[in-house]
């Protein structure tokens, strides 16, 4: 397989993360969505990261749907089969990838306008901290090493990634917070061999 995108995206990160708990062989392609728009283009329309190449050229998009289908392939996945733990950890994991969307919007309203739209900024910050208050306190009253117990999984996964871009392109959006909980769990994350691997500096498209 070939996954395509930058390990500073938390939604390519992610994806490169379970492949490599899950043991799967992959080759990683680097490609921007800005500067390799071309390249890009010609596998997903959509022109966005990550995209994965199955090994029989099969093209798959958007992490939700990419994790999906490597969960198929595993005898123990890291989204719970069975419910109600399941649906638990895909709230979760929403919430991860929306604090995600929500960071990486912000970022591009910065960066590509020259006049920012205050409410839209507004809008954003308070989405943002919002969904950090509401998973601060749910990950403080949970007791294990990870959300769902002592076994990593996909929520987790999100989470961290999420707070890593968020801390590297936003370093003031949370300057003025205090999430311990969040702040201690997503560098611990950070510390464990996959996310060493699976990682990358925040680099701002040119």
């Amino acid at each position: 397989m070939i996954l395509i995108g930058q390990y500073d995206s938390p939604f390519v990160r992610r994806v490169g993360i379970a492949l490599t708990l899950y043991g799967m062989a992959f080759e990683h392609r680097p490609w921007s969505s800005f500067g390799d728009a071309d390249l890009l283009r010609a596998l997903n329309p959509l022109t966005r990261v990550p995209t994965l190449v199955l090994d029989d050229g099969f093209v798959l998009v958007d992490s939700h749907m990419i994790l999906d289908y490597l969960d198929g392939l595993v005898d123990q996945p890291l989204f719970p089969r069975t419910e109600p733990a399941r649906h638990r950890a895909l709230k979760v994991a929403a919430l991860g990838c929306g604090l995600a969307d929500k960071a990486v919007s912000l970022f591009y309203e910065r960066a590509m306008h020259e006049v920012i739209s205050p409410a839209f900024d507004a809008r954003c910050r308070a989405q943002i901290h919002a969904v950090l208050h509401a998973l601060e306190a749910d990950l403080a009253s949970r007791p294990g090493p990870y959300w769902f117990g002592d076994k990593l999984g996909h929520a987790d996964i999100a989470l961290a990634c999420a707070m890593r871009f968020l801390r590297e392109a936003h370093p003031g959006v949370m300057a003025d917070l205090d999430f311990p909980t969040l702040i201690a769990f997503a560098d611990r994350l950070e510390q464990t061999a996959v996310f060493a691997q699976i990682s990358q500096p925040f680099l701002p498209p040119a």
